[in-house]
């Protein structure tokens, strides 16, 4: 009889691989990679995030690896902005083409019903082989003479979170820098073309994202593997893998797979309280969100709110009033107990001192 997980033991299973449970001591560099990448559309954001999964986090470890190229900014699962280290995008680029042309024909369809996008990538690449970085919107107004129907938006925006490969340049996404985004060819950035999926044969790439995706979220179903990278639920792959995973039920009957030597904590396992970042993928890496968010309280996870986590759960929203002298501001979402509260100003606290480079250590509850 298949074992069924209830959601809290998925909950601890996924916040320990989420390094959620306990810090760990692993260089900023394996985080990234053990996680899959980082949702990054907000710059700052993954600062948070590894300061809230790594002990001794230093900031500027995560920047020298955007500036040393071993970790780019891509658009890329789903079709949003993430960071990821340098030898992922090489690997998965290739494997999230289609579905990246897909979902912007989903978008722009009408607007680009004239364009030949083999033409369009085409003219994009001769636009960028000079080595200039540019922006969207200079692609786009380089472009459009030749496709004026499009319109510069579109066209700028096909090109680089469609059609092809690019990084954004630092110093956007560097610690405490804000610059607006400059985009340059992946190949030239990393010095060769991203691997090309193989014309028959296994899904090596899809495998590697089914392992990969479990080892950081895992139990899963494939409609959650789905969620997170945006591919078609990699039914060749994960039929490939298989014979390697373990299988289990949730609460609502699906069947979840698994590494089986990943881990899988008690369901009373402690789970301290913890600051998450805007569009942190430990939520958003689901189609079943249930194991962390309540369905009620599941918008905020693509509103972009900041969330903390409380006994393993989102139960209370957070935001940084630096101005006011306010410092880190924390809503509830229900009542929190006293014991809960102290534990989330003080984890509030120390966000301050490293949001402020210790200058302050201000944190406020609202009731």
């Amino acid at each position: 009889m298949t074992t069924v997980l209830d959601n809290r033991t998925l909950n601890r299973a996924t916040l320990a691989r989420q390094f959620l449970l306990e810090r760990a001591d692993r260089p900023v560099y394996d985080a990234v990679a053990h996680l899959g990448g980082l949702q990054a559309q907000e710059p700052q954001e993954p600062f948070v995030g590894l300061w809230s999964r790594l002990h001794d986090f230093d900031p500027k470890e995560l920047s020298e690896l955007l500036v040393e190229r071993r970790v780019v900014r891509t658009i890329l699962m789903r079709r949003t902005v993430h960071l990821l280290t340098a030898e992922d995008t090489l690997a998965w680029r290739a494997r999230h083409d289609a579905m990246l042309r897909q979902r912007m024909l989903g978008v722009y369809r009408a607007e680009l019903a004239g364009v030949d996008l083999d033409e369009l990538l085409d003219a994009g690449r001769e636009l960028m082989a000079d080595g200039e970085p540019r922006s969207m919107g200079e692609i786009g107004r380089a472009l459009v003479d030749r496709w004026p129907a499009a319109g510069a938006r579109v066209l700028g925006e096909m090109v680089v979170a469609a059609l092809i490969p690019m990084v954004q340049m630092p110093p956007r996404g560097v610690w405490r820098t804000k610059a607006g985004v400059r985009n340059a060819l992946l190949s030239s950035w990393l010095g060769r073309e991203a691997d090309p999926l193989a014309a028959d044969g296994p899904d090596a790439a899809g495998e590697a994202l089914v392992r990969r995706y479990l080892a950081a979220y895992g139990p899963a179903a494939s409609a959650d593997l789905r969620a997170w990278c945006g591919l078609a639920g990699l039914p060749v792959a994960v039929k490939a893998v298989r014979p390697e995973l373990v299988s289990f039920r949730d609460e609502r009957g699906r069947e979840l797979l698994d590494l089986p030597d990943a881990p899988r904590p008690d369901a009373d396992t402690p789970a301290p309280v913890r600051f998450l970042p805007a569009f942190d993928n430990v939520i958003l890496g689901f189609d079943d969100r249930s194991r962390i968010i309540d369905d009620e309280h599941r918008g905020l996870s693509v509103a972009g709110a900041r969330v903390v986590l409380v006994d393993g759960r989102v139960a209370a929203t957070w935001t940084v009033e630096a101005a006011t002298g306010a410092g880190v501001v924390v809503t509830p979402l229900g009542r929190l107990s006293p014991a809960d509260r102290d534990a989330v100003a003080e984890e509030g606290r120390a966000l301050a001192r490293f949001l402020s480079d210790g200058d302050s250590d201000q944190v406020r509850l609202d009731d």
